[in-house]
Parts: structure tokens; C-alpha cells; sequence
């Protein structure tokens, strides 16, 4: 009821929502390394708070409501900075995540998530109550909330897949009971065959929530550059394959892979990405238009609406707190460039992308939802547009360019990612009667609090798996890399066209995949298929390594399954306690994930010898056999428990 006063930012709600969104930051930061996807936590977030504030005597919807939207924002702003600021790493600019990167990492998230939050303000008139988009999670947390007293039985599946998640990732890792992935490889002349499976229950709960469609688009990626392009590919390269990587087949793939076949996977994100911009072209202008429709009103002295689910924070102060941004923007941008005029030129070039990406990000988070928001192909577009006008400004120079254009990319990433995520959480207090400007409070303090957790939980993630490469890591700490693959795909885009040394032939190739699959995906929309060929998720598998695209597409199977969809509506289609419990084995793994790295830290801050490893076998005694043995009994866990109705 509009008019019905119930409290919303209590202290038990605020507390709350500030620890789920610094756990769930760190949850989705390794989840994004590892696998190159993120998925929403709105709705176990909302489950969790249910669960939890259900203990307390007085508790109500918009408290619950309030503690989602803080949580998804951390989420959400850790899928802005690991697709971009590793990539300061993997371009030598950083020699490692050094605690005195601190504030600049922190400043970084904390300043673009906010902008994301501000920019998306005059958006929420426009794009929930005139164009009345679907956002389908933000309808789905809505119809989580309403449904309460299904809280308590879907806590249950999340705890339960949590503990597990987290077992298998002790097992594997810290213990070294069996190896992590599957795999077979073998030469054929001058050629290759190989097959992996990655065994992290996470990847196969990633392919359950992203549906049959997407997760057999990023396995058919795969498919092309490792079965098609790679043997086809190898006779030309295989000179250039070192030695002790051609000693043993699978070595060779991998080096093919890294140095090949990730080649045509950029052409194909860069063609995506710009046809991500070009595809939404009206939609984009049709959203900024709305935001200073909006604007206008307010400044024309039109009546106010003071229906309390109306109540937006006002203009005036948004437009102070844009301004405001720009000091620590420009500041962190100066120590990058020392050049005035260039900082200048930076600040106002992202600017001008944060705003078009936030707004491009928003409309696009209402017709398919945050998790599918195609934010690495916009912050594509950024990088190299950046890369480019700064290479002109630069004259060629290489020193700082690149890096440069990676801060610019980081600060519109972020930006992005919280716009989508702002307007996925406003509809969702919509439809439960929520105070709007209440929410956008929230979001901010989402955004500040798991901003200051980032680099650390990078530092630690780093330091235990390597992220893009594990050349400083000890041997007996070597083999389970973060992969990182948006954030190495920045640092190729940027660096190649600093040092012109983009192999485009490759590039290319990859250009002409993603063009094709782009006729195949109109083809389809003409005809009226559900079904469809977005770009980007094909060009993801091509960049990925094979063993993460396998079991996200045995987790899009099960899906399919156990629903019979292979194109769900979104996550509202889903079964409630299937996403539930996938949603558990990812927050499991990925929390233990981080908390392996803790050792490493304490040594590090305070010169203790805490052993990194509490291994049981120095090599793993039967190989990956166990770990896929027990793959499968979680694979068929995870199709009960999404075949049984939700409650």
C-alpha cells in the first residue's frame, strides 16, 4: 500500500545488507576470474535476509527488500572491476596488487559505482513506469519477497549446496585429494585432439542459471576454437610451439590456445561488442532521451508527485554528486598520465561513456536481466575507442597509454554494471511498494562497502592462484589459474594498439565467426525463434579455455531437463530452489576460493608462517577420477532438487 508507512533502512537491514554485499562481492570476483561470467544474487540474497531478519520480532518486505538491493550492488561492482583492473596486471603496469594500490582500486569501484547509481536516477520514471521493460529478476526477487514464507525451505537448499560447494573446493585444492580437471590430449602429425572437463560444481550451477540457450552458444564457442580452428590452425603454428610445451600434448594445446585461439575469440568480442552497441542503437537513445525528459519536468516546475513509491533522490543532488565524482576521477587519472589536458580529455571521456554505457546497461537489464547484460561488450567498445584516441594524443606512446585507456574502461565498467543492477533492484521495490530514493541510499552504501574490500580480495586471489598467469607462484602452488578472461582481453586490445602488434589475420577470423553467427542470429528473429544467437556468448566460449565451456553446458542440460525450456523467460522461470541451491555451490566454493588465500595475507601483513597448503598427497593419487565421480552425484542433486516444485 502506497500511503502505509513501514520501516525500511533499519539497523538490522543496513548491517545486513553491508555484509552480504562484501561477501557476495568477493563470491562473484572469483566466480568472474574463473569462469568469465557472473550471475545475479538478488534472490539469495533475498532469501538469506528473510531467513536471518526472520529471527527478529519485527521485521517486514521492504526491510528484507532493502537488504537485497545493498547486496546485489556488491555483486554487481565486483563484475565492474575484475573485468578490467586485472588487467593491469597482465599488462606489466602493476607488478602485483600492492596494498599501496589500495585507494586507487578502491577509488576506482567506489567512484564508478556511484556514478552508475546517479546516472540511472532520471532513468527510473522512464524505463519502469513509461516503457514498463519486464526485468525479469528484478520481478523475480519481487515474487520471492511476496512468497515469504518459502524462505525458510529455500535457505535450507542454499545452506546445503554452500557446505558443498565449499567441501569439493577443500578436497580438490586445499587437500589435493583428486585433480580439478579432466583431460586427454594427443598429437596427430602436426596437429591436435583434446578433450577437458573443468570438475567445479560452480561452472555447472553457471550453466543451470543461464538456461540451455546460452550455456550451448559459449560450449558451441568452445567447439569452434578447440575442435575446428585449433587442428586446422596447428600445422602453421607448431613451429613457434616451445619445446617443453610440444613434449607433452596437452601442453601444446594450451599453448595453441593461449597464443591462437584467444586471438579469434577478441575479434570476435570486439565485432560483439560494437554490434551489442549498434543493435541497441534506438534503444540507447530512446533511454537518454527519457532521462532529460525527466530532468526537464523537474527544472519546468511541473507539480511534484509525492506519492511516497515515487520519490527519487532529487536532481539537484545528484547533479552535485556528478560533480563532486570528478575530483577523485580526475586525481587518480593524473597520477596515471602526469598531463593536465590528457587527464582532462580522460574525465570527460568517461563521463560522456558512463553515462550512454549506464543508460545502454539499464535498458538492457530490462528486456534480459543483469545477468545476461552484454557489460564486457560495452566495456569493449570503451577500451579500444579509448586506445585509440589516446594512441592519436600519445603520439605512440606506450609507456602509460594503455594503461590509460584501462582506467577509463574500469571506472565506465563499473558504472555499467550498477546501472543495470539499480534499475533490476528499483523494479523490484516497485512492485513491493518501496521508497525509491531509500533504495538508490542503499545501493550507495552496497557499492562503498564492498569497494573497500576489492583489493583485497584481488591481493589474496592473486597471490593463491594468479590471475591470467601463474609465473610467480611457487611450483607446488602452480596449476589452478584464474583465467580471467575479459581482463586479458582488455590488456590485448590495449596493448596491440599501442604497440600495433595486433595479430589482425587472427582478429580477423574471429571478426568473420562473429559476423556469421550475427546473419544466423537475424535469420532466427526473423522467423520467430525462441532460440536465439547472441554474439557475444559464442565469443566468450571461443576466449574461454575448453575445460570452463564443458561444464557450463552440462549445467544448461540439467536445466533443460529438469524445466523442458530450453530458452527460459528468465530467472522468474526458473524453479526457485534449483537456482537456490546453484546459487549455493557457487557462493561455497568461491568463498572457500578466497579463504584459501588468507594464509597468504596474514604472512604477508605480518611476517607469520602459516602453511598455504594443508595438502594430504603430493599428487593427487587418482588423477580427476574421484572429483568426476562426485561431479556426478551433484549434477544429479541439483536436477532433484529443480525437479520437485517450489514451495
Amino acid at each position: 500500500m502506497p500511503n502505509k508507512i513501514l520501516p525500511e533502512i533499519t539497523l538490522k537491514a543496513v548491517i545486513l545488507g553491508i555484509l552480504l554485499s562484501v561477501i557476495l562481492a568477493g563470491a562473484n570476483a572469483y566466480l568472474g576470474l574463473f569462469a568469465g561470467m557472473t550471475v545475479s544474487a538478488s534472490i539469495p540474497a533475498a532469501v538469506i535476509s528473510m531467513g536471518v531478519l526472520r529471527l527478529f520480532r519485527n521485521t517486514n518486505i521492504l526491510e528484507n527488500n532493502i537488504v537485497q538491493t545493498a547486496a546485489s550492488a556488491g555483486e554487481s561492482l565486483a563484475a565492474g572491476v575484475i573485468f578490467t583492473i586485472p588487467a593491469l596486471i597482465l599488462m606489466n603496469y602493476w607488478g602485483e596488487f600492492g596494498f599501496d594500490q589500495y585507494w586507487t582500486i578502491t577509488g576506482i569501484a567506489a567512484t564508478g559505482g556511484l556514478i552508475g547509481v546517479l546516472f540511472t536516477i532520471p532513468l527510473r520514471r522512464a524505463l519502469i513506469l513509461e516503457e514498463k521493460l519486464q526485468f525479469p529478476e528484478g520481478i523475480a526477487t519481487a515474487e520471492v519477497l511476496r512468497s515469504g514464507e518459502s524462505g525458510a525451505s529455500g535457505l535450507k537448499y542454499l545452506v546445503q549446496a554452500s557446505i558443498t560447494g565449499a567441501v569439493l573446493k577443500i578436497g580438490a585444492e586445499a587437500m589435493n585429494l583428486w585433480g580439478g580437471i579432466l583431460t586427454g590430449a594427443s598429437r596427430i602429425g602436426n596437429t591436435f585432439a583434446s578433450f577437458q572437463l573443468n570438475l567445479s560444481p560452480a561452472l555447472i550451477s553457471v550453466g543451470y542459471i543461464v538456461g540451455l540457450n546460452i550455456a550451448v552458444l559459449v560450449f558451441a564457442g568452445g567447439v569452434i576454437g578447440r575442435w575446428i580452428a585449433l587442428p586446422i590452425l596447428a600445422p602453421s603454428f607448431i613451429d613457434q610451439v616451445p619445446p617443453e610445451a610440444l613434449a607433452e600434448a596437452g601442453d601444446a594445446v594450451n599453448w595453441l590456445h593461449n597464443n591462437v585461439i584467444k586471438y579469434i575469440g577478441v575479434g570476435s568480442m570486439i565485432v560483439g561488442g560494437l554490434w551489442a552497441l549498434i543493435n541497441l542503437r534506438g534503444s540507447l537513445f530512446k533511454g537518454i532521451k527519457s532521462g532529460f525528459d525527466v530532468y526537464k519536468k523537474g527544472k519546468s516546475g511541473e507539480p511534484v508527485i509525492i506519492d511516497r513509491k515515487d520519490k527519487d533522490i532529487p536532481m539537484k543532488w545528484v547533479g552535485i554528486a556528478l560533480l563532486v565524482s570528478i575530483v577523485p576521477i580526475f586525481a587518480i587519472y593524473l597520477t596515471v598520465v602526469h598531463n593536465v589536458w590528457i587527464t582532462a580529455f580522460m574525465a570527460i571521456i568517461m563521463l560522456i561513456a558512463g553515462f550512454v554505457f549506464s543508460a545502454v546497461a539499464s535498458y538492457m537489464a530490462g528486456l534480459v536481466g543483469s545477468s545476461n547484460n552484454p557489460i564486457s561488450g560495452v566495456t569493449i567498445a570503451t577500451v579500444l575507442s579509448s586506445s585509440i584516441l589516446l594512441f592519436i594524443l600519445y603520439k605512440g606512446g606506450v609507456d602509460v597509454g594503455p594503461a590509460a585507456a584501462i582506467f577509463i574502461g574500469a571506472v565506465v565498467c563499473c558504472a555499467a554494471a550498477i546501472g543495470g543492477d539499480n534499475l533490476q533492484d528499483l523494479k523490484t521495490g516497485h512492485i513491493v511498494g518501496a521508497t525509491p530514493y531509500k533504495q538508490q541510499i542503499m545501493q550507495a552504501v552496497g557499492v562503498i562497502s564492498s569497494a573497500f574490500v576489492m583489493m583485497p580480495v584481488l591481493w589474496m586471489l592473486h597471490q593463491r592462484y594468479g590471475i591470467g598467469t601463474d609465473a610467480h607462484l611457487s611450483p607446488e602452488m602452480q596449476g589452478h589459474v584464474l583465467e580471467a578472461p575479459q581482463a586479458s582481453l582488455m590488456a590485448n586490445i590495449a596493448n596491440g594498439v599501442f604497440n600495433q602488434d595486433l595479430p589482425w589475420g587472427l582478429i580477423g577470423i574471429g571478426a568473420f565467426i562473429a559476423v556469421m553467427i550475427i546473419i544466423v542470429d537475424k535469420m532466427l528473429e526473423f522467423r520467430g525463434s525462441a532460440f536465439r544467437t547472441p554474439v557475444l556468448a559464442v565469443a566468450v566460449g571461443l576466449y574461454l579455455p575448453f575445460h570452463l565451456a564443458t561444464p557450463i553446458f552440462i549445467g544448461g542440460l540439467i536445466n533443460y531437463f529438469a524445466s523442458g525450456k530450453v530458452v527460459p523467460k528468465g530467472e522468474e522461470d526458473i524453479n526457485q530452489n534449483g537456482l537456490l541451491f546453484a546459487s549455493g555451490l557457487i557462493t561455497g566454493e568461491a568463498l572457500i576460493g578466497i579463504l584459501l588465500a588468507v594464509p597468504l595475507m596474514l604472512n604477508e601483513l605480518y611476517d607469520w608462517n602459516i602453511p598455504a597448503e594443508f595438502t594430504i598427497f603430493e599428487d593427487a593419487p587418482w588423477d580427476a577420477w574421484p572429483g568426476f565421480i562426485l561431479l556426478i552425484g551433484v549434477c544429479y542433486w541439483l536436477y532433484s532438487i529443480a525437479k520437485k516444485k517450489s514451495a
